[in-house]
């Protein structure tokens, strides 16, 4: 049973505006974003334990106590409610078999958040005598896979040992917590982000798009790992050559869906870039959602290898050329057209094949006291804005996990095995290039 802490109460009347991004994930909160982190537990602990950890985190971040209200002129705020306290809810369900995390994974893309009372993130216990799996759920306007992962790395370290001090985050509660105030203050800098807001907005509103939505059909999600001698084979070939994994993967991915889909092959990824490298004022543990973004295509008049080794140029010059804060101050500037951005991606022609977000190394232990976690698998996100398609991957424990999402009106389902086949077999040869 849990217990309102001081901590929490203090909390009460805390309140920060969603940012554009995050307005653009939250839409009008009638349609769910959600993400979803699943891990695998071998051993067992008390569902006291987990309750009293849930309890826990809710103390160290301040909007995982908060739900979503409009302000007089209909701009969304993250709000500690004043009257209420929801604590982080648990469903649980018997443990049957292996995948039964796939389903509920799926199961929770379409579960909505009472995002008026929040919390809005929520947990599954798919629960086992020897296995058991968590399966950390957030809508995406309240945070990225990233953050989920620092939140998950604090959750088992309390499961393990409630008596550990996680710390406290200093949560970002306004713009000038994200941007220095000589940037955020500069006449030229506020004027160019103003002009090109309004650029945009024109531009937005100007754009023909189709009058009905793609009907996306069945949704689906295909899950792997690569065996640990092909993984580490990836890194080492990565290593000798100095390109990243995440170089190679991009290569990979844009050739396997060139196999696959051929005349409807864009020769187009979109990327999502960690913000908090660029930016210190966010911190690897801060609440947030908004990421850069690089667009990468493959050469295909080379080889794989030294294809990567172009894309791997091109990727560190649009790495240099990225400005969060300038990103933030226009996208801030840009409210007025949230709307037709959205139309844009629900209703523009998809010219990307997918979505491709690489999460790295994940530096979560694995050996605690109590139990051991045998593998964490890469996140699922789905929602309403435009083409499903997306692949994630992170490695843990040695070994490569991907997860791909898709949904048969983008990409048919047959389609996404065969690039799933292909890609296994790209990366092979790669390894031996």
């Amino acid at each position: 049973m849990q217990a309102s802490s001081q901590l929490k109460i203090n909390y009460i009347g805390m309140k920060r505006k969603l940012l554009f991004a995050e307005r653009m994930l939250y839409g009008n909160g009638e349609t769910p974003f959600n993400v979803v982190i699943p891990v695998k537990i071998n051993g067992s602990f008390p569902a006291e334990n987990l309750y009293y950890a849930l309890d826990k985190i809710q103390e160290k971040y301040p909007l995982l106590n908060a739900g979503i209200e409009n302000d007089e002129e209909g701009r969304p705020w993250f709000v500690v409610h004043p009257k209420t306290f929801s604590y982080i809810p648990v469903r649980i369900i018997i443990r049957e078999g292996n995948d039964d995390w796939e389903r509920e994974s799926v199961k929770e893309w379409y579960i909505l958040f009472n995002s008026s009372k929040g919390p809005l993130v929520r947990l599954v216990w798919i629960k086992g005598d020897s296995f058991s799996e968590l399966l950390l759920v957030s809508h995406h306007c309240l945070c990225d896979g990233g953050v989920l992962m620092s939140i998950l790395a604090d959750l088992l370290v309390l499961l393990d040992n409630g008596q550990v001090d996680i710390g406290k985050e200093n949560p970002i509660l306004k713009i000038e917590d994200i941007i220095p105030p000589s940037i955020l203050k500069n006449k030229k800098k506020l004027v160019k982000a103003k002009l090109i807001g309004s650029f945009a907005t024109l531009v937005l509103w100007l754009i023909p798009l189709q009058k009905r939505l793609i009907d996306r059909k069945k949704d689906y999600l295909i899950h792997w790992k690569l065996d640990k001698e092909l993984s580490g084979q990836l890194i080492a070939t990565c290593k000798s050559e100095g390109i990243t994994v995440n170089t190679a993967l991009c290569v990979a991915v844009l050739n396997a869906f060139k196999k696959v889909r051929k005349e409807k092959f864009h020769n187009k990824i979109s990327c999502p870039v960690d913000i908090r490298k660029f930016t210190p004022e966010i911190k690897k543990d801060n609440i947030f959602a908004f990421g850069l973004m690089l667009v990468v295509s493959a050469d295909e008049k080379l080889d794989l290898l030294n294809d990567a080794r172009k894309m791997q140029e091109d990727i560190s010059k649009k790495t240099a050329k990225l400005n969060p804060y300038e990103t933030i101050m226009v996208m801030e500037k840009s409210h007025a057209s949230l709307t037709d951005f959205n139309n844009f991606l629900k209703y523009g022609k998809s010219s990307n094949d997918c979505m491709f977000s690489n999460l790295g190394k994940i530096d979560i232990p694995y050996q605690y006291h109590s139990f051991e976690v045998e593998t964490l698998y890469s996140p699922s996100v789905i929602g309403p804005l435009g083409n499903t398609t997306t692949l994630l991957t992170s490695t843990y424990r040695g070994q490569l996990d991907f997860t791909f999402i898709g949904s048969e009106g983008f990409l048919p389902y047959q389609e996404a095995l065969a690039i799933q086949k292909e890609l296994i077999h790209i990366i092979t040869i790669f390894t031996k290039s």
